[in-house]
């Protein structure tokens, strides 16, 4: 009986029954609100200013690259910040420094002086700020919960993100009709102020680390975990070679919207709609079945998903066709994150939590946009569509090839 109740997956809602993660969970909702708009017009910005689809998807890349450097130079120091320094502190000069970003964005755009130059320039200074913000905010989790919750937060963090990718590139598509980019910007800079006022509100949290200890030494431990550990090594590297290939088609999704299939503000809006949508299915998934018998299954069943929706959007015609396939490249990626980002949390011991995570940050937040420029360089070679099935067969066969040739990731 005892095991049985033990196995019962926990409910969607449980980990949101401990005050200061409510807090938290509260203020990114409203956070990436603006977020998700912003994210909208900044590639609705690039998609217009391009002579053409290869030079649209070229340009994606050059700003997703402008994200990258940034998260890949600064994550290892930003993990031992996680560590070592408190945590509160770190989030509230995070976020308040996102949020002068997006203000910044909104003032030149109003001002018409925002260029490409300007984009890239503020974009990786916000990317920097994330990059800090990101294993900071994870690594608070387990401490903000019970840890048998630990699966179930990092699920409904994932709906913090993805709820307001529903509604937010919808909204910011009807907005820029009216208002411009500069309506998107503004409104993710007061969004971002969320966060700021939640963190005021939540109980401080010591370091995990109280002990001094040289820089580079601490950033060498975090990356020694994940290449020593058995079955995150593993992990990883499906990770960062998805990050690399596969994930980058949320980047260049305005190339294919409005170079391709022809389709405006407003299509575009839908376009990252169908993806935050997929999202937020997937981080529901994770939420309710990121347990330690299933996490073997759904890490598999999440990569082929994203896998072979990329390879599907090689051979949509039109925009119908390509939401329902956007959904399930959303359900996909946001489950194969989630149950990545539990394994990190519930396998790594709290005083390497926070580098571990950070080395997650740098694939998530850094890979990615890097992975844009690689597939908006093969995308500017070869076609946007041939590029997006090359991508999509090669991770496909890459999680295949890890679950049947390493059988101790089946055993997670």
């Amino acid at each position: 009986m005892i095991q049985e109740v033990a196995a019962r997956p926990v409910p969607l809602y449980a980990a949101l029954r401990f005050r200061d993660f409510r807090l938290l969970w509260l203020g990114l909702l409203i956070s990436n609100l603006g977020t998700w708009m912003q994210f909208t017009a900044m590639g609705f910005f690039v998609a217009r200013i391009a002579a053409s689809p290869h030079q649209a998807a070229l340009f994606l890349g050059v700003l997703g690259a402008a994200r990258a450097v940034p998260v890949l130079l600064l994550s290892p120091l930003a993990g031992v910040v996680a560590d070592h320094l408190p945590r509160r502190r770190v989030l509230l000069v995070t976020n308040v420094t996102m949020a002068l970003c997006g203000l910044m964005l909104a003032v030149l755009s109003t001002m018409h002086l925002l260029n490409l130059a300007g984009l890239v320039a503020i974009s990786a200074l916000s990317s920097a700020a994330m990059g800090f913000d990101s294993p900071t905010r994870q690594s608070w989790v387990p401490l903000l919960v019970d840890r048998r919750y630990v699966g179930n937060a990092v699920g409904l963090n994932s709906v913090a993100f993805n709820a307001p990718a529903v509604v937010g590139p919808a909204i910011a598509g009807g907005l820029i009709v009216w208002a411009g980019v500069a309506g998107a910007f503004y409104c993710n800079a007061a969004a971002t102020l969320a966060v700021v006022v939640a963190v005021l509100y939540m109980r401080p949290s010591p370091p995990s680390v109280t002990r001094k200890e040289p820089t580079l030494r601490a950033m060498r431990e975090g990356i020694a975990f994940i290449v020593r550990h058995p079955v995150l090594r593993w992990i990883m590297l499906s990770q960062l070679i998805t990050a690399l290939l596969t994930r980058p088609y949320s980047q260049l999704v305005a190339a294919l919207a409005v170079n391709l299939l022809h389709a405006g503000p407003r299509g575009l809006g839908w376009s990252v709609s169908a993806i935050g949508a997929g999202g937020f299915g997937g981080a529901l998934v994770t939420a309710y079945f990121a347990q330690r018998e299933r996490r073997a299954a759904l890490w598999l069943q999440s990569g082929l998903l994203m896998s072979l929706s990329v390879f599907a959007l090689a051979f949509v015609p039109a925009l119908a066709f390509a939401l329902p396939v956007l959904f399930a490249a959303g359900v996909g990626t946001l489950a194969s994150l989630g149950v990545t980002n539990t394994l990190i949390q519930t396998l790594s011991p709290d005083a390497l939590r926070g580098r571990a995570l950070s080395i997650y940050t740098m694939i998530a937040i850094g890979v990615v946009p890097l992975g844009s420029l690689v597939d908006g360089a093969i995308a500017s070679a070869i076609g946007l569509r041939q590029s997006f099935a090359l991508a999509g067969a090669v991770c496909a066969a890459m999680f295949v090839a890890i679950w049947m040739f390493r059988p101790i990731v089946r055993t997670i």
